[in-house]
């Protein structure tokens, strides 16, 4: 393992290797340097500093980067990049997993969630089966576009009950996307909220990147595991709700801040579901809360972790409480065959157009044929899906 902190004065040498790994027209002319000779450190440095400038980060002018080679042969290197923070309020360290190959004109990085890491891991000696499979799978419908699934369970164990102590946030604070909220309490032990592998971004800080092209990140914690691109399952233990600051920030009261990304970068956290919760902002960041069928809590209410929602299921959202009706078909005009209430999770077969109907999120003519042959109206549904989630019937 290779461990290096790079600080401002070395401005000069980021500058060159910026150059080499942009792989500028201005020097086409100039001898091809020897990628051996190349620090790969430096390169990192370079795009993560540059990045972090890119997005107007306060702390990118700090330079202060810990760049930690976990992995290394030959032509190729793997391992995490962290852009340090100072101890203040409102202000988190940012930082990436990196695969590096070294061609003719330098160092090729690219950082996790990017469209060159998934082909480079493809490629790498250093990356193994399971990471492979996590990192070139081509994510399908995003929440851009729509699907806001994301087949996760809150960060502690199912069937507890933990204190939402802030509302969606960003990663740092106060700048958007609102990608973050912190949690505190039950048995303090924070866990994967989905399946993946797992990285060590620095102490207290923990990575892991699952499927469909989202991440999630969990800093703070005391007694966090050291990991290296290890499996994890969902529910897996990741450490102890904490204050830890290693690498930056504050924290007051142990917690875990946890942060929602989506290839390369954080994403709003509203809107997605978690342990059958869906996330909505407030008027500015951590306020909020999250919704459970007609269920409301706010920052500092008491969240219960239902477990993940499946991609082909939907939490009943009766807009009010109550029960929502069940049909022999898709429409108010068909016999009634029941009901199902408030806040249950159902499982949807097929969808088929029928009567229309407003809901909480707006007006639909979409119905939804459950498992046991009955249908409910889609407006009194959360699928996190815009249309149908099992095609039409």
């Amino acid at each position: 393992m290779v461990h290096i902190r790079r600080w401002a004065g070395i401005a000069t040498a980021l500058l060159a290797t910026e150059l080499l790994v942009a792989g500028t027209a201005a020097h086409a002319a100039a001898p091809t340097p020897d990628p051996a000779r190349a620090s790969v450190e430096q390169a990192v440095t370079a795009k993560l500093l540059g990045q972090a400038r890119a997005a107007g980060e306060a702390h990118a002018e700090a330079a202060d980067t810990r760049i930690t080679v976990t992995r290394k042969s030959g032509r190729w290197a793997f391992g995490t990049a962290v852009a340090v923070t100072s101890h203040e309020e409102d202000i988190h360290p940012t930082g990436a997993i990196f695969i590096a190959h070294a061609e003719a004109g330098g160092w090729q990085v690219s950082f996790d969630g990017e469209a060159e890491f998934g082909e480079l891991a493809a490629e790498s000696p250093l990356v193994g089966k399971q990471e492979k499979e996590v990192f070139t799978r081509t994510p399908g419908t995003m929440y851009a576009g729509g699907d806001y699934r994301t087949g996760m369970a809150l960060p502690f164990a199912v069937g507890q009950t933990w204190t939402l102590t802030s509302g969606p946030h960003g990663w740092g604070g106060y700048e958007t996307p609102y990608s973050s909220i912190d949690l505190a309490g039950g048995d303090e032990v924070v866990r994967a909220a989905r399946a993946g592998t797992a990285y060590t971004m620095c102490r207290g800080w923990i990575r892991v990147i699952h499927d469909r092209g989202y991440s999630t990140d969990y800093y703070h914690l005391w007694s966090s595991i050291s990991v290296n691109g290890a499996a994890v399952g969902q529910g897996a233990y990741l450490g102890y709700t904490g204050t830890d600051v290693t690498c930056g920030g504050a924290a007051y009261g142990r917690h875990v801040h946890f942060g929602l990304r989506q290839n390369s970068a954080y994403v709003p956290i509203a809107g997605h579901g978690l342990g059958k919760w869906v996330f909505e902002n407030g008027a500015s960041a951590y306020q909020g809360g999250a919704r459970h069928g007609s269920t409301w809590r706010g920052a500092g209410s008491a969240i219960y972790n239902y477990g993940a929602l499946g991609f082909n299921q939907a939490v009943v959202d009766a807009n009010g409480g109550g029960s929502l009706t069940k049909r022999s078909g898709p429409g108010t005009g068909y016999a009634v065959l029941g009901s199902v209430g408030d806040g249950a999770t159902v499982t949807v077969s097929c969808s088929a157009n029928g009567t229309s109907h407003t809901g909480r999120y707006g007006t639909t003519s979409l119905w939804n044929r459950l498992s046991d042959g009955t249908w409910v109206s889609d407006a009194y549904l959360w699928t996190g899906v815009n249309g149908p989630i099992s095609g039409w019937c």
